[in-house]
């Protein structure tokens, strides 16, 4: 198959970026600029058995494999598709029981290399861009990065040497940078986690912070979508990182995941930094050094919270929580992002839990910040809307509920689309109440 191009979609060099893309007409709020199914894809371990392995499809009842047990389908056809890519796990599964524990990085790069072996001509992921001519940036990696690709690759040898013929050494290390840079984490309506893919086209949009488009997921296919109005000739921006924190820490995620520095409009006048770090009125002023102070002692509790969550229980990453929110507190007024970011760590612990109570004050709190913080059109935003909804619907405040649920539906219609699974299904969920 060549590369036939996409209808208003155009590839470009853009200025001081490489490559990226832009339209060729206009686009308005909640257009479908593009879709672009996975080349390759992974369902996270934790969602087997609710939702089918080769669809994506959530939905009750699946049918398991016959011999793992492990992998869950829709119905027989689902399962025969996803056969070429089951059979290198499935066998594997069995022989290492609970040792098989192979990253979703490491499973979705076994995928590809199968797919690669497979593949006879360009897929439909590939309309615009081969997945070997996507960035790897080999020559930006330090040491950490490295020896991470390196323990992936051991990983890659130890869990699939028997199913797979490996490419050289070199061949490897690019192809899992590859996956580093342009992987993508298919998530739901909840931005729950369902799985790891890699979508060529998508990887050429480049990244701004103040975003004209959102990209979401429909099954197994990324779909582009205009949350702003688009004028024709006007290159399409997506956000690779969450937009809740200030610059300084936006530009140290993107060059230490990415490797380049954002000039948006918004790096570049730091308009909402204010507001993002706002900090508490005291009859005493606060100094500067004490809120730098603040924000290293903020910076060290996101990353030791991070860590603890692989090996602390629910009650102890709640108290750590609990702990840095009022230290915190004691600079920061209770809208600054990194109190709302253990806010919503506390919030998500709370649900965990299943203490509905604590997790609707932690929402509250969220959600008013959120809204002014985030842009207009954020997935943020309508999960938390959804969370919020539901837990008001579990203790029986149902008037609040339908309000939070028609809040996220506003939302939802723009970045899924009004006949998304997603909405019908919480249309379906607001009549039912």
């Amino acid at each position: 198959m060549k590369a036939e191009g996409i209808a208003g979609i155009e590839q470009f060099a853009s200025p001081g970026k490489g490559r990226g893309l832009r339209v060729s007409r206009a686009y308005g709020v909640g257009e479908l600029l593009f879709s672009c199914p996975a080349y390759s894809y992974v369902l996270s371990v934790g969602e087997r058995g609710l939702i089918c392995e080769q669809c994506f499809t959530r939905e009750k009842g699946l049918a398991k494999c016959g011999k793992c047990k492990k992998a869950f389908y829709c119905n027989a056809n689902c399962q025969k598709k996803n056969w070429p890519m089951h059979k290198l796990e499935c066998q594997a599964m069995c022989a290492f029981g609970e040792n098989w524990r192979p990253s979703e990085t490491v499973r979705l790069v076994a995928r590809i290399i199968a797919r690669l072996k497979a593949q006879k001509e360009r897929s439909q992921s590939e309309i615009l861009l081969l997945l070997g001519d996507m960035e790897a940036h080999l020559e930006d990696m330090d040491n950490e990065k490295r020896e991470m690709t390196e323990a992936h690759i051991a990983g890659l040898h130890q869990f699939y040497s028997k199913h797979l013929d490996f490419p050289d050494h070199q061949a490897l290390l690019t192809l899992f940078s590859q996956v580093h840079c342009n992987g993508f984490t298919v998530e739901d309506e909840e931005l729950s986690n369902l799985g790891l893919a890699i979508f060529p086209d998508i990887a050429l949009l480049n990244h701004s912070c103040s975003p004209n488009v959102i990209v979401t997921y429909r099954g197994i296919n990324a779909e582009v979508r205009a949350v702003q109005d688009i004028s024709p000739g006007q290159e399409i921006y997506t956000s690779y990182i969450d937009l809740l924190y200030p610059t300084a820490d936006r530009l140290e995620r993107l060059r230490d995941m990415y490797y380049f520095s954002c000039d948006c409009k918004e790096c570049t006048t730091k308009s909402m930094d204010v507001v993002k770090m706002s900090v508490r009125k005291r009859s005493d002023e606060i100094g500067e050094k004490e809120i730098k102070d603040m924000v290293r002692y903020a910076r060290n509790s996101m990353e030791n919270f991070r860590r603890a969550k692989q090996d602390n229980s629910p009650a102890e990453l709640l108290e750590m929580c609990e702990l840095s929110i009022d230290k915190m507190s004691t600079v920061f007024d209770d809208s600054n992002v990194y109190i709302l970011h253990m806010m919503y760590q506390a919030m998500g612990i709370c649900l965990f839990t299943e203490n509905y109570e604590g997790a609707v004050r932690y929402g509250e709190k969220v959600i008013k910040p959120f809204t002014v913080l985030y842009p207009a059109y954020s997935m943020n935003i309508a999960s938390m809307y959804l969370k919020l909804g539901r837990l008001y619907i579990a203790l029986d405040r149902k008037l609040a509920g339908i309000g939070a649920f028609q809040k996220a539906l506003t939302i939802m219609e723009v970045v899924h689309g009004k006949d998304h699974t997603y909405v019908t299904e919480l249309k379906q969920e607001m009549r039912d109440f």
